[in-house]
């Protein structure tokens, strides 16, 4: 087996991992380790908010929302690595049109839902179409 010399660029990483050559794999894990944290934080607060009388009970939907946008945050920064580097465009854009996706089948799907009734025969003509 020969010995031959790394010849890879150093700073040739991932998307999102600009500063990885200068990481150590205890910083590296450390990240890891604070995201993890800060999203149990954020489940532990959401079942918190849920059996807690301190919020108000009609604020308690906009509180769980706020919560998930959190976690969200967090799970894009620590384990997705989206940051505001220039090296991340694509990987922004990729989130974006998926949220897109997202949002047009969510969307789509609530707006048949809706009008469901408008496209069915009323009750009455079923009934009378049966005997």
């Amino acid at each position: 087996m020969s010995h031959e010399t790394d010849t890879r660029d150093p700073g040739d990483v991932g998307p999102g991992f600009m500063d990885a050559a200068e990481l150590t794999v205890r910083e590296g894990i450390a990240r890891y380790v604070i995201g993890f944290v800060l999203a149990c934080a954020l489940t532990a607060a959401s079942f918190y908010v849920l059996t807690t009388s301190l919020i108000w009970g009609p604020a308690i939907p906009v509180a769980l929302v706020a919560l998930a946008i959190a976690q969200m945050g967090v799970h894009l920064v620590f384990f997705l690595h989206i940051n505001t580097a220039p090296d991340n465009t694509n990987n922004v854009l990729a989130l974006a049109f998926g949220v897109l996706i997202v949002a047009l089948v969510i969307g789509g799907s609530l707006w048949i839902m809706d009008h469901l009734n408008e496209n069915m025969t009323p009750m009455h003509q079923m009934m009378q179409m049966q005997r």
